[in-house]
């Protein structure tokens, strides 16, 4: 069984990061959606949040499942049997970055595998920050996120 990871903050999810995820999931048997426990970031959302976020927007996939993780991915990796990693990547910019972190988890376990997806072209500008900011405006994020994130963002938004 192919099991590949699919790992980020994630705060919140996007559209860009469904595309990435069912994409991902047509290839694999298994995709995992870890979300990063970093406590040194500063996220809207909690992890809690988060991953619960993610599990109602890929109910319908089955193939889908989603985590959290402390630490390095290559461990969290081991621990569930997964030997990929899916990395979207939405422009030139992204690309440095993401091979040096292949790099070195190539580097610190031969096995794992990296493969990168481009995100499909209209989702190529999103990001997580621009979909924050946007709701901070209380602009529309209707073309950007799921209705449960919507929402979501909204109540949070409320509260700052």
């Amino acid at each position: 069984m192919a099991i590949a990871v699919c790992s980020g903050s994630f705060d919140p999810v996007t559209y860009g990061h469904l595309d990435i995820i069912s994409r991902g999931a047509k290839v694999f048997d298994k995709v995992i959606v870890a979300v990063l426990i970093n406590s040194k970031k500063n996220s809207l959302f909690s992890v809690d949040e988060r991953v619960e976020l993610l599990r109602q927007v890929t109910a319908g996939m089955d193939n889908v499942e989603v985590d959290s993780f402390d630490g390095l991915l290559i461990d969290y990796m081991n621990k569930r049997g997964a030997k990929v990693i899916i990395r979207g990547l939405r422009a030139v910019s992204d690309f440095e970055y993401e091979m040096q972190v292949a790099s070195i988890n190539k580097k610190l376990d031969q096995e794992i595998e990296t493969f990168f997806m481009m995100t499909s072209n209209q989702y190529s500008y999103l990001s997580s920050s621009i979909v924050k900011e946007v709701a901070r405006y209380k602009a529309s994020v209707a073309d950007l996120v799921p209705p449960e994130v919507e929402a979501a963002l909204k109540r949070k938004m409320e509260q700052l």
